[in-house]
């Protein structure tokens, strides 16, 4: 990695550099897997870490113990074991899913800012996993986003398809009410529609790549207020 790379910024995230990258992606695993020793029956508001990140080329030592912390809870715990999650009440398996496209997310951010001052492009990621983190969005992401914001008015009565081109039965139909999402898996015609590859897909749905990459048929705008919907 360049020497400077921890000052470089993450062109996909105006104002966060590397350094803060590995330092949130820290604090969230610290905080998994704080939840992760939890009561199964404590709020996820309730959830404390004991300590924080430390900043300059520390982190990058820290965050090393503190993945090798989360894999040794997710590795100690049964995965079928009740947890506080964002979602209310769930499992280990869920944090494990969750922490997986958290990480895959971060890590292009990383690799972008490493690019930038002369590094390797990211490695791609896998396209299964890249699906699944897309079927994570619409279903767990999207709705949380709703529920705390609110639906954009241009998506009520509107409806979305997303399409993984390269992985099997990675198709979505998103239909907005003017509360909630329902969220059902296979093929939709005659409504704005948003396709490619699942890496890029996924990176697309979290605002790391342009929308322009994927194939976009019917309402643009539409597409654009679905992008809007989730910022985390």
């Amino acid at each position: 990695m360049p020497v400077d790379a921890l000052n470089a910024p993450v062109p996909s995230c105006p104002g966060w550099t590397l350094e803060q990258v590995v330092r949130h992606v820290g604090k969230v695993q610290l905080w998994v897997a704080a939840a992760l020793r939890a009561d199964p029956h404590a709020e996820i508001s309730q959830i404390r870490t004991d300590r924080g990140m430390p900043r300059g080329r520390a982190c990058l030592v820290e965050y090393s113990g503190v993945l090798d912390e989360l894999l040794a809870e997710f590795a100690r715990v049964d995965p079928g074991r009740p947890v506080p999650t964002i979602g209310g009440s769930g499992t280990a398996a869920s944090w494990a899913r969750r922490q997986a496209h958290e990480a895959t997310v971060h890590r292009f951010d990383a690799a972008d800012a490493v690019r930038g001052v002369g590094g390797s492009a990211p490695e791609g990621a896998d396209t299964e996993v890249a699906a699944d983190g897309v079927d994570e969005w619409a279903r767990l992401m999207l709705p949380r986003a709703l529920e705390s914001g609110g639906t954009p008015v241009a998506l009520r009565g509107q409806s979305v398809h997303l399409q993984c081109t390269d992985a099997a039965d990675a198709e979505w139909l998103l239909e907005f009410s003017d509360e909630s999402v329902a969220v059902t898996r296979g093929h939709a015609k005659d409504v704005a529609a948003l396709s490619g590859p699942a890496q890029d897909v996924l990176l697309v749905l979290w605002r790391r790549r342009p929308y322009e990459l994927l194939q976009v048929n019917g309402d643009d705008s539409l597409v654009q207020d679905l992008l809007g919907a989730v910022r985390v």
